[in-house]
Order: structure tokens, then sequence, then C-alpha cells
């Protein structure tokens, strides 16, 4: 298996011995490696093999891409040039990228990824480093790059992986929620906060429509893009200023509606990955799901195998997701 979370003496063995690996942790645990073929981010919350879901500071997810990768490159962006990502990917392989959560350069990403140049054409996969709940507005997210040994909590590291011949990266998307069966929900101004919605065509207060409603904000937003569904996650609504905060932006003239409830995400998580990903397991080498869906659906010791990785406070695959699994599958042409 390329996925294992083990303690510092294990990872530094695979960092000494040339391996290029993916990684998640801890900021403390992540200072101590030593240089080498890595890139990562800070968070300690994981689902793990043998473990199920877990929050841990003195382990490190491990995802070792070396049997699949041929050369690497790791390249550092801020919010000005990040719009070559695309561009600048390798013509056969992937991207993998990781932000800090609430950076200028992960705001701008979520909100112009889709009109970034060449936006799609290669696979760009990744996630937004976080912290444990308890040191929010502490401590902030940290990326690394390994190749220097530097941390930052400004900017993108994108670690550009051409492919061993005869083998192709396809990105995934997993998402549970679905559109509900409630008002069309369009906003005026996109953006990671609104104050006003059009409810059916007519203007609201979004925060006062969330009251008079009782909608429950663990359930997000939902557009559907052409068949794939993009969730909005709530963050806060505020009642005095009328504002609605996302984790993910929305966007001016997108349809969305407020999310079905998902009662056992587990077994509905299980029955979509029988559906959809019949004997994928073993071509899987990353993935990642959403800190939220880890709290709501309170995943702690519970498995959502084959899938294992950080549980993160973004996803991105082409462009920022919430509330959302995504993961990297690499096969034979």
């Amino acid at each position: 298996m390329n996925q294992s979370i083990m303690g510092l003496a294990e990872a530094t063995e695979l960092v000494k011995a040339g391996r290029i690996l993916l990684l998640a942790g801890d900021e403390d645990i992540l200072r101590q490696l030593p240089k080498g073929q890595w890139i990562a981010g800070t968070i300690p919350y994981f689902i793990a093999p043998g473990h199920g879901g877990l929050a841990v500071r003195d382990k490190i997810f491990v995802t070792d891409i070396s049997a699949v990768v041929e050369s690497v490159s790791i390249a550092q962006y801020d919010q000005d040039t990040l719009s070559r990502v695309y561009v600048e990917g390798p013509e056969h392989g992937f991207s993998f990228i990781v932000m800090p959560a609430t950076c200028q350069t992960h705001l701008a990403f979520a909100l112009n990824a889709p009109s970034y140049e060449d936006f799609g054409v290669r696979p760009l996969i990744g996630w937004i480093s976080g912290v444990h709940l308890s040191d929010l507005g502490k401590v902030t997210p940290k990326i690394f790059n390994g190749l220097t040994g530097v941390a930052l909590e400004e900017g993108a590291l994108v670690l550009q992986a051409a492919l061993v011949p005869g083998k192709v990266a396809e990105i995934g998307i997993l998402n549970l929620f679905e559109q509900g069966d409630g008002d069309v929900l369009t906003f005026p101004a996109g953006g990671f906060s609104v104050s006003d919605v059009l409810v059916n065509g007519e203007k609201r207060n979004f925060s006062e429509y969330i009251s008079e409603n009782k909608l429950d904000t663990r359930l997000p937003l939902v557009a559907d893009y052409y068949g794939v569904m993009v969730n909005s996650a709530f963050q806060s609504v505020d009642q005095a200023p009328g504002k609605v905060v996302f984790y993910a932006p929305v966007f001016n003239g997108v349809r969305y509606k407020h999310a079905k409830p998902v009662e056992d995400y587990v077994a509905a998580f299980n029955s979509r990955v029988a559906q959809e990903c019949q004997g994928c397991g073993d071509r899987i080498i990353f993935s990642c799901n959403c800190i939220l869906n880890y709290l709501y659906s309170d995943l702690e010791g519970k498995t959502t195998a084959p899938f294992f990785g950080p549980m993160t406070f973004g996803e991105i695959a082409y462009q920022l997701l919430t509330q959302t699994m995504v993961f990297l599958d690499i096969y034979d042409a």
C-alpha cells in the first residue's frame, strides 16, 4: 500500500531513501523531517489504514508516489502567478497542490481558478492545509517544500509529477450531497460572503431566509454543473450584520439549492464506491476528504476504504471544493 500513517523515524527513513512523498501532519513534526523529495501541508486529522478516522499530532500521513512517477519538480506560486498552474503542469503526468487556508493565494484561487488559462487541461489535485480545531485563531496553517525545508503560510506549492511511460492520471470526485427539493437560490454578487440572495427570483436577506426556514447549515448549498455537484459549505451565519460566510465561494448567476440530508455517511459512501469504483482500490494513489464531513458525519474511528488521506480545510480537483472527497487514479494506458 502506498498510503500509511507513521511516526517521525519511519518517515525520515523514507525521505533519506529518496522516496517521492506527499505528506500531511502537525507543524511540529513536519519541521523535524530532513530535506528531500516531498511536499506537505499541516493538518492533524486523517482517515488512516488500520485506524479509520483519527486526530493525532505525533504521526505523519504518508503517500508514496515513487512507483508511478518518473521525475518531479516543486514550483512555488503566489496569488498573482498561480494563474500559470495549468499551463506549466506536466503534459504526461499531474500536478499536486497545497495551500494554507485563508491565505491570499487560497482566496484568489477559489474565486478565479475556472478563468485560468488552460483550466482543466492537465490534472490538478490537492488540498488546503489547516490546523487542529483547538488552535484556530492561534496557529496559522502551513505548507512545506521538502526540497528546501522552507515552511510557508502564504502562497502555493505545486509538485509537478511526470508519470512513468504507460501510465495515465485521472482525477475523481465523490460528493455525497445532492440538491434538495427546496427553493432555487441565486446570488446577485458572488464571493466568500454574501448578504443578499434571490429566492426563486425574489430578493431576500440571506441570513434572515436561513433563520426563517430553519436551514441546517451543516448541509451545503449545491450547484449542478452539467451533472457534477459542487458544494459551497457554510462557515457562519451572522444575524447582526446580515452576512453569510462560506468555506468556498458562491458565484453570481449559478443556481444553488440546499442539500438533501445524508443520514449515514459511511453507508452512503460505501454504496457509492460500490457503484462507481469497482476494482479501483489498487489504483488510488492519493485521496483527501473534508474536515466538515469528518465532524458532521462523525467519522472518528470509521473507515472509508479504499480511500485514505488527510481531512482537509478544502479539497482541490481542478478548482476548490468543500465537503467533498477527491482522489487521484493512476492506471495503465
